[in-house]
């Protein structure tokens, strides 16, 4: 019954979120400045043409009632189709926007499909590097505060977070690419080329993953059930596997919800510099054609994920720790 009543209560509150997300964006792209039909049809092409289909295309009618009739679409599960891309994927251009009627343009739907499992295994990738990394350096600070290993993921964390993502992309490309041939850098032809661009995402992750990690631990050893464990002559490895990492790892799980959620948002730069084919590229190309429908299709796919996540999240905490109430 909890189950049903929590599910219930978030995905309804998801449901507004995705609704306000998809009606921000909506109304941004509409209120900026420029015009998407001039990047359709060309520079050459006389006002009065890019006026006819503006108006044909609904783009002059008050926002209100073009998002009323976009939000009628979304609802039957068609996130419309790109003001610029052709199903069969050929280069687009003014002199071929006659051509390009709605049956022959790109579905939305289908290019989000084509790339997002190409984002999606690159962010999951960079979760478990940075995962395995953190839980080395923080669990090994959190049980030693003040030692060592808490002085050296203090002084690890510092420099990770200073690093600027995409120097850092430039600089292991011409190392393990370009220099030593480990990997390759440009593209994608296989997974071996998702691991050069998810150690970048890694390092960036894995700062705030140390810190959470390593203080949820050291609060988890200061608590009284350590000092009963050791009373009732249960070894410290036990005390820890079992008892103390089980809870620690409760902020640890919120934290790689929302984690997860901004890495699909956040790989923008990093596919921008290793020209990998996932939604962040195919995000900066929608930008900078202004291909509004791609954007909003784009912006309601990830809202949805970013609910969905941390719903999972949110019942594999209650689970764990079942006095939490979401």
């Amino acid at each position: 019954m909890f189950v049903l009543s929590f599910l219930a209560r978030r995905l309804a509150q998801g449901a507004v979120i995705i609704f306000l997300v998809s009606l921000l964006i909506f109304t941004l792209l509409r209120v900026m400045s420029g015009n998407p039909v001039r990047q359709m049809v060309g520079g050459m092409a006389p006002d009065s043409l890019v006026e006819q289909i503006a108006t044909t295309m609904g783009l002059r009618d008050p926002i209100l009632v073009q998002f009323g009739r976009y939000a009628a679409q979304v609802v039957q599960g068609d996130l419309g189709r790109s003001f610029v891309r052709p199903a069969n994927g050929a280069a687009t251009g003014g002199a071929n926007f006659d051509d390009l009627t709605r049956g022959a343009r790109a579905g939305v739907g289908d290019l989000i499909l084509d790339t997002l499992p190409m984002t999606l295994q690159l962010a999951a990738l960079a979760l478990a590097i940075a995962l395995a990394f953190s839980a080395l350096l923080g669990i090994a600070a959190g049980l030693r505060p003040g030692g060592f290993f808490d002085r050296l993921a203090f002084a690890v964390s510092s420099v990770f977070i200073s690093i600027p993502n995409f120097w850092l992309g430039i600089v292991l490309a011409l190392l393990l690419s370009v220099k030593l041939g480990w990997l390759p850098a440009i593209g994608y032809g296989g997974f071996s080329y998702t691991v050069l661009p998810a150690l970048v995402l890694a390092v960036e992750l894995s700062p705030v993953l140390i810190r959470t990690l390593s203080s949820a631990v050291a609060a988890q050893m200061s608590e009284s059930y350590v000092a009963v464990g050791h009373v009732r002559g249960l070894s410290r490895p036990r005390i820890v596997a079992a008892h103390a990492l089980r809870n620690a790892s409760v902020p640890l799980l919120n934290l790689l919800g929302v984690q997860f959620s901004s890495l699909l948002g956040g790989v923008i730069i990093v596919e921008y510099i290793f020209d990998y084919p996932g939604l962040g590229l195919l995000t900066i190309n929608a930008v900078l054609q202004r291909d509004f429908p791609l954007i909003q299709g784009i912006a309601i796919v990830t809202s949805a994920i970013f609910v969905l996540i941390n719903i999972l999240v949110d019942l594999a905490a209650t689970s764990i720790d079942p006095r939490l109430e979401y």
